[in-house]
């Protein structure tokens, strides 16, 4: 039945109803049933070419190339790869001459149409990345068919990129023949090719060049790249690595978009437009700008020329960089140039370069000269652009805008746009947009260059291409992907049948066309000239037509009257098009039209449908119609068919009816009246009632209460049912009781008439009564059924405890505990639910606990709707799920029982004639269950629980074999056991038959029996002088107590002490390691320590030592052999020949590995693939021997290479992360052992981790502080420095600058032996104090070293350093070698070096005093776990610096391990171990154990060798964290591994996670490593190339063979290039 609210039956008068289109959400994507699709070979699929003329599609692809129909129908495929090439080699290539050719895929780099001229047909220009690049040309028709191609090209047809991923793009134009003439009407037909740089194979092809293509008249050979024909040249090819992304022709000239690193500014990536004129040989006219498109997107991915507003524009989709890498992220945008506004900026460049110096008005400047040529802006006459647009031998070029192109960014989007193509529909611009996801966008780009996407199509799950391209009708979108060509409809205006759905898709392709019906492209409605027969359904104020008003609205079906609909968007009709209006089926009437305006007549009472008998409605739908009538003939109805809103309502007041209050209900406008008469009262219109309506409603009636009962607090719902309960919920508010209390009605639950909802109010007390509902002033309605107030009790539960797992049936016993509904009836165990999972009954409810995350004890709490009721003085505890801790007996005989344990146990059978299964025990098996709530599987049937016990389950199996559950078998079967949720298999069970087993033989028992009795006689023996030898050993047992009794007293007291020491240094070391600032080595002295060690003065530092009359020579001779070693052939050729000489050592290795890496630091790009090359070719040695040995040491070249690769590219690492804790790590060190005794000539200290340098005799020392005055400026200042009574003269003085100085670089601060230390006392007293002078003891042929203590000075005593006045003062700074003499005096300090203690043979006796005398050394090792807990955390902060994966690793690091898991992979090495080790050799042995052992090759510190000797127990142990070998240690390890023994388990599995994460996460990009080391090269030397070259000079014959004999070497002419350097460098006479 309908509420009041409700309006009556509705008689629907429809119109072409639309109500205002809702917009789609941006997120919206669609999959289009309608796109079709393809999928071809050659993953990735690179190109995609349309022929306009026939439509036929080419798709080129790795090793693939297809020629398809517009329908996607392959009609030709033709494989153009794997071959054998190498981009190392030249082509043709011959496997002998190239050994590192191997079957290379050929991936699409081009994909041209080259149009016909005359009768000669066209062709389709095929590149690919094998054999240098080089080209075909292929049939239009059928591409199997090969016009074209080379079997032996030269150098200069080498057009693409070798590399598959350095981009390379081409654009085919004809000129005017000029300099050739003749030829097709002076025809020249070229293709300008700009392709990224490659450092492998020829490595002098310009970024931009131009290739013949017709005609081609020997000697001319086709894509050539002939010097009259023109190409871009630059300074540094490595440098201007241009990733080209486009390339256009466009009004006579060729344009090409790329990206590439601003050189000449910021360094920053950019994107470029750069332009030629078509007929320029020379590139004289060559200018590009940079493009801006605002919101950092700075990286262009696609492009397209199309038209904006009806002008030329280039659409670029552009995307975010990393950083300053050439990386792009997935934010991206598209902006929209227009083609004048770029030649505007191109000419500016052009003008202000050719005739203002590239400065403009403003002193700014706007132009210069870019890729490093020999060139400059100059000041021409002002019309030097006017006669020369395209530039001249006297112009400047190549010019470059320092002046951008700003653009404000058209669509932008968090997916990476990867491809971009447009359309013109009905003079509005249409972008479609690919991105990586394989999504289709849809852009309306305005005309004030703002886009709204009105549009997504799922295509793929694979990258778009960025060749977008429209069909020759431009109806469909051709989509490329990884391997899949789709065809995509660019619009669905026919699939949208009714006009709402038509504007609701807001499609600008798509509108309403009204009389026609239908949803269509403008161009396709007969009649969209004229006002509102077409509406375009990306208008948001569009709108089909609408009613928007109706008068009157509601009129009863027994009153005819006239209807007027003010009618929206009322297309515009002709006379002889008259409108009429239908009602239901009923006749057509003629409508009048006014205006906006449409009047009808309604229908009279007798034609109209009678409503339908018992459907209870009020209201009955008749539909209204208006029509566009042709002829008025009814049958021809046009499009203006559809509902009305609002409607029509006619309505009948006894529809559904039935009581007095519902009639009185209905709102007063239709009339309704509730008539008491004859036969029955009823609910009619007040016209048709005979007698006086009723102005009051019978008493309510009340049929059903539920529920009958609640608690005394209330709380519950009350659901009251009947009739005449009221018009509206007002009407009972306060007027029902329950029971006698007052029960609150919710208006919620209220139904008019029919039923009230009321909460229960607190009653205090038990209670019983009838409910009563009072409506206004009649009387109240009184139910038959009593309500009952009640107090729910609850007495106990069982069990009291259970597993925190849950699971466990409670059983909850009370009293009236049916008390409301059972919906109301929630249990909880404290704040966990206890789900009730029996029917409740009035004694008891089941409930089953839920899991908990703690044990303990908790209350259980039921609530009755919002009573609570508690288990007094019971609450259920949580208990630990049990443990098994142990098995046993391991078999037991048939009958028997199987102890069962609650864990999973794999047990293995026995046989023998018994069931046996592995008993294990557990404990707490009974905390939480009882025996019966335990149940044991064997199979498929169940094993009887028999006891259970704390530590024991005992179930009887079956007697016979079960059959197992999965899968039916006999044998084995599983044990399980279940209590409650946890479920265990405890492992097989197998039955065996006595038949299966043998008797024992008679000689075998035979054989037992003599066995014992042998036996039994060793026993006997052994008891017999067991006795004999107790009685000793009972003497020697009380001896050796009292020695432990001695060594107890001994090590308890060195325990404490120690113990005491390590609490003290770990409170001082938090306040005082640190220090201002990090004393970190400028790069350069970095690298000098790291290349070269040990070196006095590096070739870093040197300069060319050469006449003046040499140098000029000398240089160029050095500059050409650099030129050289860019050869990658030579290089690599040039390394082999020095490592094949047996005079070459391995220091001469290291050494030109040094200088190699000098020479090219410029080019680390470069150095990096032939450092890989070099890699790949000691991978190839090692993986026929051993592969786990190499990179172990550093016997090669490359390894060496490898090592200075890592230096340099970890640097900055250090800088910024790993330096801080390192020198963290030091100053710790430092301090701590400067707290303790230091003896200067032993070099062993108290305080250590490594136990061949601990002090191990207990010295007496106490802590001192003198006050050392500082001359600051001309003020004199005291300061506090910390020493040791026993130290050395030279080691306070140490400290003292050590105080003074600190945290400044130790290169910095002067040196203690230009300083005396001066003690001082009162005004007059000055002692100068030194290590050795005429107050030195001596004792026989020991001289001891003076300290504070020799000299007596006090705590607190004044001191000063002064300049040196006593040349002969001697400073013990290192420790000296044992049995070093001084004038036959040996010097000591703490300990004498060679010495054993002498023990008075009158105490020898004594065994307690001798121990007295010397404590045992290994007492002293607490002293090395001292140090350790002392050291840990600085120890943990520089481990986890270097192998955390928090922040991203090191690009080096990447790029690196990705290099040798391919390396690993090509060589199907899959031990993850051998993977390892090379990660660990290249790494972290290879690098950072050498900086933990060395802290001065980075920080400008002082490393001592008791510093040393800590810091190699620190790198051992970072050694052994980092191999693969598993960490046991014994009473036989060394001191150092039993040191961190606990802690090389953990660094192992950071080492790990590392080596993981790294491989785990995307693969080191190589746009971005070549970036990061572009960044980081610049560090050319002379020296370097002169150090070479004496290598070169010593070995010259064999270098020249070498070269010699290599047929690419001989291509390239590399012996006689090394000749010419030889003979500028020392004249040496040549074959030249």
């Amino acid at each position: 039945m309908l509420a009041s609210s409700a309006p009556p039956s509705l008689l629907f008068l429809p119109l072409l109803l639309l109500l205002p289109p809702p917009s789609l959400p941006a997120d919206v994507v669609t999959s289009d049933p309608s796109v079709r699709w393809v999928e071809i070979e050659g993953a990735p699929l690179a190109h995609l070419l349309l022929d306009w003329d026939s439509g036929v599609l080419y798709v080129g692809g790795v090793d693939h190339l297809y020629q398809l129909t517009s329908d996607l129908e392959v009609v030709s495929h033709v494989r153009t790869g794997p071959h054998l090439d190498s981009p190392d080699c030249l082509p043709p290539i011959v496997a002998q001459d190239c050994p590192s050719a191997t079957q290379t895929h050929n991936h699409n780099k081009l994909l041209l149409l080259e149009a016909g001229q005359g009768a000669e047909s066209g062709s389709l220009i095929i590149c690919g990345s094998l054999y240098q690049g080089i080209c075909d040309k292929r049939s239009l028709s059928n591409i199997s068919q090969l016009i074209y191609q080379t079997s032996n090209p030269v150098d200069t047809q080498y057009v693409a990129a070798n590399d598959p991923r350095v981009s390379t793009v081409a654009v085919v134009i004809t000129t005017e023949n000029k300099q050739e003439g003749g030829g097709a009407g002076g025809i020249l037909r070229l293709m300008l090719v700009g392709r990224g740089y490659t450092s492998k194979g020829p490595g002098d092809i310009p970024p931009i060049t131009t290739r013949r293509l017709y005609p081609v008249v020997p000697p001319r050979r086709a894509f050539s790249q002939e010097e009259e024909l023109g190409k871009l040249v630059v300074g540094s090819y490595s440098e201007y690595n241009n990733h080209f992304v486009k390339a256009i022709t466009h009004d006579k000239h060729a344009y090409f978009l790329f990206s590439r690193r601003d050189m000449w500014h910021k360094k920053e990536y950019r994107t470029y437009a750069s332009r030629l004129c078509v007929s320029d040989r020379s590139f004289y006219s060559y200018v590009e700008v940079p493009l801006l498109c605002r919101g950092g997107y700075n990286l262009a991915q696609g492009a397209w020329l199309g038209n904006h507003s009806g002008e030329p524009a280039l659409f670029v989709v552009m995307a975010a960089g990393q950083a300053s890498t050439p990386v792009a992220t997935s934010r991206s945008a598209l902006c929209v140039y227009k083609m004048a506004d770029l030649d505007a900026m191109l000419r500016r460049a052009q003008e202000v370069c050719y005739t203002e110096g590239g400065r403009g008005s403003s002193g700014q400047e706007e132009a210069y000269i870019e890729y490093a040529v020999s060139s400059k802006c100059l000041k021409l006459p002002k019309v030097s652009l006017t006669d020369y647009p395209c530039g001249g031998e006297h112009t400047p070029n190549p010019i470059a805008s320092a002046v951008p192109l700003p653009a404000t960014p058209t669509y932008t989007s968090d997916t990476q746009l990867t491809a971009v193509t447009t359309a013109t529909e009905a003079g509005h611009t249409i972008a479609f947009l690919g991105d990586r996801t394989g999504k289709l966008h849809k852009v309306l780009v305005r005309s004030d260059s703002s886009g709204d996407r009105y549009g997504s199509v799922s295509v793929d799950a694979t990258a778009i291409s960025a060749d977008l391209l429209l069909d020759q009708e431009q109806e469909h979108v051709y989509v490329l992907t990884s391997s899949r060509l789709s065809k995509v409809p660019v619009s669905s205006c026919e699939r949208q049948t009714d006009c709402q759905s038509c504007l609701t898709i807001r499609d600008p392709y798509c509108g309403w066309c009204v009389l026609e019906g239908r949803c269509s492209r403008k161009h396709e409605c007969q009649r969209h000239t004229e006002p509102n027969h077409w509406l375009w359904s990306f208008e948001p104020t569009n709108q089909c037509v609408t009613v928007q008003s109706l008068q009157p609205a509601n009129q009863s079906r027994d009153e005819p009257t006239q209807v007027t609909l003010s009618v929206v968007q009322l297309p515009t009709l002709t006379e002889a098009e008259p409108l009429s209006c239908v009602f239901d089926r009923l006749p057509p009437q003629p409508a009048i039209i006014t205006g906006s305006s449409i009047t009808c007549q309604s229908p009279q009472p007798e034609l109209l449908p009678p409503m339908p008998a018992g459907s209870g409605e009020l209201f009955k739908q008749i539909y209204m119609c208006v029509c566009v009538c042709f002829a008025c003939v009814m049958s021809d109805f046009i499009g203006l068919y559809s509902c009305l809103s609002p409607p029509v309502q006619l309505y009948d007041c006894s529809a559904g009816q039935s009581d007095c209050s519902q009639c009185r209900a209905v709102p007063e406008e239709y009339g309704c009246v509730w008539c008491p008469g004859s036969p029955a009262p009823s609910c009619v219109y007040n016209q048709s009632c005979s007698s006086a309506p009723a102005d009051t409603c019978p008493p309510p009636q009340i049929t059903q209460v539920l529920p009958v009962s609640g608690p005394l607090e209330g709380g519950v719902l009350v659901t009251i049912t009947g009739s005449n309960l009221g018009m509206r919920y007002q009407d009972v508010v306060g007027g029902v009781t329950v029971a006698g209390v007052q029960c609150e009605p919710q208006p919620e639950g209220y139904q008019i008439s029919t039923r009230v909802v009321c909460e229960l109010q607190p009653s205090g007390k038990q209670r019983k009564g009838p409910v009563l509902v009072s409506v206004g002033n009649s009387l109240p309605g009184r139910s038959t059924q009593d309500f009952t107030y009640q107090d729910p009790q609850l007495l106990d539960l069982v069990p009291d405890k259970g597993p925190v797992s849950g699971g466990t049936r409670l059983t909850i016993r009370g009293r009236q505990l049916l008390t409301g509904q059972t919906t109301d009836l929630r249990a909880f165990l404290g704040r966990q639910p206890c789900y009730i999972v029996e029917e409740v009954n009035d004694t008891q409810l089941v409930c089953q606990t839920g899991s908990s995350n703690h044990t303990g004890d908790v209350m259980i709490r039921v609530f009755f709707g919002k009573a609570e009721r508690i288990v007094p003085d019971v609450a259920f505890r949580y208990l630990d799920d049990p443990v098994i801790t142990d098995a046993t007996p391991s078999e037991i005989k048939y009958p028997g029982t199987v102890q069962v344990p609650e864990t999973v146990v794999p047990v293995g059978c026995i046989t023998s004639v018994t069931v046996s299964c592995g008993v294990p025990q557990g404990q707490d098996l009974t905390r939480a269950m009882t025996r019966q709530e335990v149940r044991a599987r064997l199979g498929d049937q169940e094993c009887e629980v028999k006891t259970l016990d704390n530590t024991h389950l005992y179930c009887e199996p079956p007697e016979t074999q079960p059959m197992s559950e999965d899968d039916g078998n006999e044998l084995p079967v599983f044990l399980r056991v279940l209590m409650g949720n946890l479920e265990v298999d405890l492992g097989l069970v197998q039955y065996d038959s006595d038949s299966l087993l043998s008797p024992v033989p008679l000689a075998a028992q035979i054989g037992l029996g003599a066995g014992a009795a042998v036996i039994i006689l060793s026993v006997l023996v052994i008891i017999l002088m067991y006795r004999r030898k107790s009685k000793q050993a009972l003497r020697d047992y009380k001896k050796v107590l009292l020695q432990l009794e001695t060594l107890e007293i001994n090590v308890g007291d060195q325990c404490r002490k120690e113990f005491t020491d390590l609490m003290t240094e770990m409170m001082d070391l938090s306040s005082d390691v640190g220090g201002p600032g990090l004393p970190l080595l400028d790069y350069r002295t970095y690298a000098e320590r790291v290349f070269f060690p040990g070196q006095q003065v590096a070739p870093l530092s040197r300069q060319l030592d050469l006449p003046d009359s040499r140098r000029q020579t000398v240089e160029q001779g050095l500059q050409q052999l650099n030129n050289l070693l860019n050869n990658r052939l030579f290089l690599t050729r040039f390394i082999h020949t020095l490592e094949a000489q047996q005079g070459f050592s391995q220091r001469d290795r290291g050494y030109v590995a040094s200088l190699l890496t000098m020479a090219l630091h410029d080019k680390l790009e470069y150095f990096t693939e032939v450092m890989k090359t070099l890699l790949q070719d000691l991978v190839q040695q090692y993986v026929a021997k051993n592969p786990k040995l190499m990179l172990r040491r550093t016997e090669t070249v490359v390894e060496k290479m490898l090592t200075n690769w890592m230096s340099i590219c970890l640097y900055s690492f250090l800088k910024d992360v790993a330096g801080e804790p390192l020198y963290m790590l030091y100053r710790a060190i430092k301090y701590q052992v400067d707290k303790g005794p230091v003896d200067v000539v032993t070099g062993k200290a108290k305080r250590t981790l490594n136990d061949s340098h601990l002090l191990r005799e207990d010295i007496d020392y106490s802590s001192m502080t003198l006050t050392v005055l500082v001359k600051n400026g001309v003020e004199v200042q005291p300061c506090p420095v910390k020493v040791l009574d026993t130290d050395t003269i030279t080691q306070v003085k140490d400290k003292i600058l050590d105080q003074v100085y600190r945290g400044a670089p130790f290169s910095q601060r002067p040196s203690a032996d230009s300083l005396d230390l001066e003690w001082r006392s009162g005004q007059a007293g000055h002692l100068t104090l030194s290590d050795d002078d005429v107050t030195a003891v001596v004792q026989g042929r020991w001289k001891r070293l003076n300290t504070l203590q020799h000299y007596k000075v006090p705590d607190g005593a004044t001191v000063a350093l002064i300049p040196l006045i006593d040349g002969n003062v001697v400073a013990i700074e290192t420790p000296m070698l044992e049995g070093e003499e001084e004038e036959g005096l040996r010097l000591w300090h703490l300990v004498k070096s060679s010495e054993d203690p002498e023990i008075p043979k009158h105490r020898k006796s004594s065994m307690r005093e001798r121990e007295r005398a010397k404590a045992i050394p290994e007492i002293y090792l607490t002293r090395l776990l001292s140090m350790k807990g002392t050291l840990q955390k600085f120890v943990d902060d520089v481990f986890v610096a270097i192998l955390s994966t928090k922040r991203p690793p090191p690009i080096a690091v990447r790029f690196f391990f990705d290099f040798l898991d391919d390396m690993a992979e090509k060589h199907g090495i899959d031990d993850p171990e051998t993977v390892h080790i090379w990660k660990t050799n290249s790494l972290p042995l290879r690098f950072w154990v050498n900086i933990l052992k060395n802290p001065q090759f980075v920080l400008d510190v002082q490393v001592t060798d008791s510093i040393d000797a800590v810091l190699s127990v620190i790198a051992q142990t970072f050694i052994d964290s980092c191999t693969t070998s598993e960490h046991k240690v014994g009473r036989d390890s060394p001191v150092n591994k039993l040191l961190y023994a606990r802690e090389i388990p953990r660094y192992k599995q950071l080492v790990e996670r590392y080596y993981s994460d790294i491989h785990s996460a995307a693969s080191g990009c190589y746009q971005e490593m070549n970036s990061t080391l572009t960044e980081l090269s610049g560090m050319n030397s002379l020296v370097a190339l002169h150090e070479l070259y004496k290598y070169i000079n010593k070995y010259y014959d064999q270098i020249i063979m070498s070269l010699e004999e290599d047929s690419s070497g001989q291509k390239m002419q590399l012996a006689y290039r090394l000749q010419q350097v030889a003979a500028l460098v020392e004249n040496k006479v040549t074959d030249l």
